[in-house]
């Protein structure tokens, strides 16, 4: 079985467009191979900057012969529906066959389409790929028709056996499959050629080029982590940046270069932000004093002066960035010594959040009010959390924040401390935006805690007011990433709090400032169009009221719509947990279900006993106990939920039942008013044993209609028991 070697070498690939390229040529090529009847043993895609290089081995070196047999019409139908069966088939009246069915003679087809050469079939395959490949971007260039993302120089398709390599047979607008390649673009200029996937992954090392980037990423690593150490220092870890960097070079040299004295008293996260932003430089930092002190930058080459002359260009041109963020700095700094970060923030006064919910300054205002009441719930106090919110969001206005948006909060930090705030509150300016993500560190501070929350519910309920929710992949707002944010805050800092009470509180806000604004404008337009027409303004500005009036009924429909769409993040982030979706339905079916808290315990609990035996068989005695009591009250009209009385059991096991729901009822009573589900599920797993029994010895449909009354009664207790714990009902198995 032959393997093959594709490498389609260009001009260099965006670092950031390498990694899917890889995986689309491979998932191209090989579907297009399987499709045309060639299987394979395996496949690997690499990249460089300067080509895209799959190798499939243990590659058929023809395809199957097939044969399809098809079903026509009968052979007396007419004319022009043989004729269609004819050249669908592609064959004529005498190459097909007429058989005896008990339908009458039918026309049958038998098709054969004999193997093809792999080599044939290779060349389609690639050709169809490079022509419709999914760029992100792409160019044309010269005066050819084919798209690339950069200019494509030359394509190696070549096929290898025992007995040696073979070229594929082919061309893509004029650049005809070979059997060569090149090298590193200055160390090793020319072009060579290969015999196999092994010969060229040789060569090209020769040549000074590592083709696999997960070993360039590693090299890169190894010797900056080398060169730091051996000065006392260590580098900032980046994992996103070494991805990127290994994309930009094919032969990695690692440099350490100086930072100018005159910078180092920068922020280090200015110095990271603006390092890597602008020259994809690593930070290496003193662990003794937490100063970013040095940097590496990775050459494409080596020189003779050992990288001297690289260094000293990227060294000036380091300081000339630098010196840009010195000056944000010290303007910023002298902003706040001015007029404090209050000040600092009056512009946002002018900067529209959304066009519905005013502008930022107006948010502040809202965070403000929400954290204060928040406060006493996450153990913060009530003016440390408003003092936090009113200048949570005033590095937006800083010159450093305009340059590196991506230094919001934590340039919020730096100020605040520069302005003399404390007790936790410079803190809160940088983690307030936590968590971003599912690996992000939830804060933990009641301060930050408590502004963190009144962030994201004041956007979520802003967001739901104006029915701006996100739909289907669609969240332009990141409304899904603000309620998982709210979800972690809660049940990570173990709070107890009412969502919806609190959404609805804060819903008003919003309500009542658009049924103002309704009623400012209604009056308005009256005042414009009717200015003549008294009792007619008078009667549309009562229809004004009205709408406005119903825009606050909305925010009671848009607080239960927001809790709904907190149960289906939270059952998201539960599924990661290993908690299935109807044990969570089961409990959120329960009152207090916008308590995130208690609604995550009670599904833990639910979770843990369903594992066991007696939990998982009690959920079959409850809905075999359910289904029973449901069809009695159907048939019967009446609802048996009453009245069930031990002096009319006869059977022993039904008098144990009666006293193990006794037992149980007096343990899962007090614990589900104590909040302990873990006991209460506990107790109500023991009645597994006893409800098993009962099934099993006593007849519900008992002709004395006194003790099937007492019976299906004794079942409806069964169900009220259970059902005080969770809805067993949504319970799927």
């Amino acid at each position: 079985m032959p393997d093959l070697l594709i490498e389609l070498f260009s001009e260099e690939i965006p670092a950031r467009m390498q990694k899917r390229a890889g995986e689309d040529l491979q998932k191209l090529v090989t579907n297009g191979l399987v499709e045309a009847g060639l299987t394979y043993a395996s496949a690997a895609a690499f990249t460089t900057p300067r080509r895209l290089t799959l190798t499939v081995e243990g590659l058929l070196d023809q395809s199957p012969t097939t044969r399809e047999e098809r079903k026509g019409p009968k052979a007396d139908a007419p004319e022009k529906a043989i004729e269609g069966f004819l050249r669908g088939a592609g064959l004529t009246r005498d190459q097909v066959e007429t058989r005896e069915t008990p339908k009458g003679n039918i026309l049958f087809a038998v098709i054969e389409k004999p193997g093809r050469p792999a080599a044939e079939i290779i060349a389609e395959v690639l050709t169809h790929t490079i022509r419709t490949f999914p760029w992100p971007k792409s160019m044309r260039w010269g005066a050819g028709s084919l798209k690339w993302v950069r200019p494509l120089h030359s394509i190696l398709c070549i096929l290898t056996d025992e007995a040696g390599a073979q070229v594929v047979p082919g061309e893509v607008d004029g650049i005809t499959f070979g059997d060569t390649t090149e090298g590193h673009r200055f160390m090793a200029p020319g072009r060579f050629s290969v015999t196999s996937f092994e010969d060229y992954g040789t060569k090209l090392k020769r040549a000074h080029v590592v083709l696999d980037a997960s070993e360039r990423a590693e090299a890169i690593w190894h010797d900056a982590t080398n060169a730091a150490f051996a000065s006392g220092l260590e580098v900032v870890e980046d994992k996103g940046l070494l991805s990127e960097v290994a994309g930009l070079v094919e032969w990695p040299v690692v440099l350490m270069g100086k930072i100018g004295d005159d910078f180092l008293d920068l922020p280090p996260e200015v110095l990271q932000t603006s390092m890597k932003e602008h020259q994809k430089f690593f930070s290496v930092k003193n662990p003794k004093t937490g100063r970013i002190e040095r940097f590496i930058t990775v050459a494409n080459r080596e020189t003779a002066d050992n990288g001297a002359t690289i260094l000293a260009g990227n060294e000036k041109v380091l300081s000339a960035r630098l010196a840009d963020a010195k000056f944000f700095w010290e303007n910023d700094l002298r902003t706040v010594r001015d007029v404090g970060l209050e000040g600092m923030a009056k512009p946002l006064a002018d900067v529209t959040f959304h066009n519905k919910l005013g502008s930022q300054a107006e948010r502040v205002a809202r965070i403000e009010a929400l954290a204060r009441e928040l406060a006493p719930m996450v153990g913060a106090k009530p003016d440390l959390a408003a003092e936090a919110a009113r200048i949570v969001k005033a590095d937006l206005a800083s010159e450093m924040v305009y340059e590196f948006p991506e230094l919001q909060g934590i340039m919020g930090r730096y100020y605040a401390e520069a302005a003399g705030h404390d007790d936790g509150v410079p803190e809160a300016c940088e983690e307030h935006y936590s968590p971003l993500g599912p690996s992000d560190d939830v804060p933990t501070a009641p301060v930050s805690v408590a502004v963190a929350l009144a962030d994201k519910l004041d956007t979520l309920t802003g967001f739901w007011v104006i029915d701006e929710k996100p739909t289907g992949s669609k969240d332009p707002f990141a409304l899904r990433r603000a309620a998982l944010g709210t979800i972690r805050l809660v049940l990570e800092n173990d709070l107890t709090l009412k969502i919806s009470d609190t959404v609805f509180e804060h819903g008003k806000k919003f309500g009542a400032s658009e049924a103002k604004d309704r009623i400012k404008a209604e009056a308005s337009r009256l005042r414009r169009e009717h200015a003549d027409a008294r009792d007619r303004d008078s009667e549309e500005m009562d229809e004004a009221v009205r709408a406005a009036g119903a825009a606050m009924f909305n925010v009671d429909e848009a607080s239960l719509d927001l809790l709904a769409f907190f149960h289906d993040r939270l059952k998201v982030y539960l599924r990661d947990q290993g908690i299935r979706h109807d044990i969570i339905d089961a409990c959120i079916a329960m009152e207090g279900n916008d308590d995130l808290t208690l609604l995550v315990k009670r599904a833990k609990a639910l979770s843990e006993t369903l594992k066991t035996d007696d939990g998982e068989n009690l959920i079959q005695g409850f809905k075999r106990a359910n289904n029973i009591l449901t069809q009695a009250e159907e048939a019967d009209g009446v609802e048996y939920s009453y009245g069930a009385d031990v002096k009319f059991a006869e059977e022993p096991q039904e008098t144990a039942l009666f006293e193990a729901l006794d037992a149980a009822e007096a343990k899962i009573t007090p614990a589900m008013e104590a909040q302990d589900f873990a006991s209460a599920m506990h107790a109500m797993a023991t009645l597994r044993t006893p409800i098993d029994a009962f099934f099993e010895a006593v007849q519900i449909n008992a002709d004395n209609q006194t003790v099937r009354r007492n019976r299906l009664n004794l079942l409806s207790r069964i169900r009220t028991l259970c059902l005080s714990v969770a809805d067993l009902t949504k319970l799927e198995g």
